[in-house]
């Protein structure tokens, strides 16, 4: 699969395509117990799980990453494969799939990786993890207003927010409100085409520290979005 990773100018080493080998082995193993994909067939999962993660490699300038909603763990564990200085925390609020994370960690022999059975506005507002990132990501999780607050919350002034998304002109048109009240702003998209999909990368800057009242919980963030 080395050369699916070439094709978007990716290299790795040969250690690292053997930890995305193992990690494929692992999400198909488990993924009839756990729902962690749709996509299954070898070639799919490198090209639309696994390369557009790393879409937005370079923009983990710093020490510390929170994703939040992981689930089968991307765009985190692509990114950790390539980048292993980063401290991570995978934050799921769905057991099996803490479970299954648990599992590649071990089995990719991934250090400074912790796994948290959580929902992202309950550990927001824990003074451990409040403001404590310098970098959140999220995939396919909820869309751009809503996510703003679940995940702003974490990251230091000065950190970034790296949301992945499809095409996303309507979501970046629609959360002017959000990053006003959350305390960023974008800072740049970056437009990508995965085969024939168009893909965004959208990093919001966090400029000043979020109101403590967000994220608001009780399922406010997706039914009343700000």
């Amino acid at each position: 699969m080395k050369e699916i990773f070439e094709r978007y100018n990716i290299t790795l080493s040969n250690e690292q395509l053997e930890k995305f080998d193992k990690y494929y082995r692992l999400l198909v193993h488990y993924n009839s117990m756990f729902n962690l994909t749709a996509i299954t067939e070898r070639e799919e999962v490198y090209k639309k799980h696994f390369v557009d993660s790393l879409l937005g490699v370079d923009n983990l300038t710093m020490e510390t990453l929170i994703d939040v909603g992981s689930g089968g763990g991307f765009p985190a564990i692509p990114l950790k494969i390539v980048n292993p200085n980063i401290k991570l925390t995978l934050l799921e609020a769905t057991g099996k799939k803490c479970e299954f994370l648990k599992t590649v960690v071990s089995e990719l022999d991934l250090k400074e990786v912790t796994v948290i059975n959580g929902r992202a506005e309950d550990y927001a507002k824990n003074p451990d993890f409040r403001e404590k990132f310098d970098h959140a990501s999220a995939r396919a999780v909820a869309r751009l207003n809503t996510l703003l607050e679940y995940c702003l919350p974490f990251v230091k002034i000065g950190g970034s927010f790296i949301s992945y998304k499809a095409n996303a002109k309507d979501e970046i048109a629609e959360c002017d409100n959000a990053l006003k009240i959350l305390g960023g702003s974008i800072q740049e998209v970056k437009e990508y085409t995965l085969d024939d999909a168009n893909r965004s990368i959208i990093i919001v800057k966090k400029e000043k520290s979020t109101p403590p009242k967000y994220p608001r919980g009780q399922g406010k963030e997706r039914k009343n979005p700000l």
